[in-house]
């Protein structure tokens, strides 16, 4: 079992940056795929971007690429994500997390590859 605790949303004017943090408890952390996923109101949840255990494969959503990165730190047990350049459309609640995988370089994208989720931070963008 692994939990997941994210922090860092907040409010921003358009153009800013916020980073977020997901610490990650239980489990051996380096053994597992994380991504960051976000759900607008009224809308169905959407895949952000994702990095391998190893940290060597990331993958991310064609709008936020170049915006956004996502790294991790094995030690610290802690994935984060770096949003620059935000704009109005990036509002949501975004979601942290997890599931293991028997190769360092797997990746996963889809909501359902993911077993285990933070309970999300609202990230606010003004125009």
């Amino acid at each position: 079992q692994v939990q997941l605790v994210e922090s860092g949303g907040g409010w921003v004017q358009a153009g800013g940056s916020l980073r977020l943090s997901c610490a990650a408890s239980g489990r051996i952390f380096s053994r597992y795929v994380v991504g960051w996923f976000r759900q607008a109101p009224g809308k169905e949840r959407e895949f952000v971007t994702s990095m391998s255990r190893s940290g060597s494969s990331t993958y991310y959503k064609d709008s936020v690429k170049g915006r956004f990165t996502i790294s991790r730190d094995n030690a610290k047990n802690t994935v984060y994500l770096q949003m620059n350049s935000l704009k109005p459309e990036d509002t949501a609640v975004y979601y942290c997390a997890a599931n293991s995988a028997d190769w360092p370089s797997a990746i996963y994208y889809r909501a359902t590859e993911f077993d285990y989720w933070g309970q999300g931070t609202q990230v606010t963008v003004s125009s």
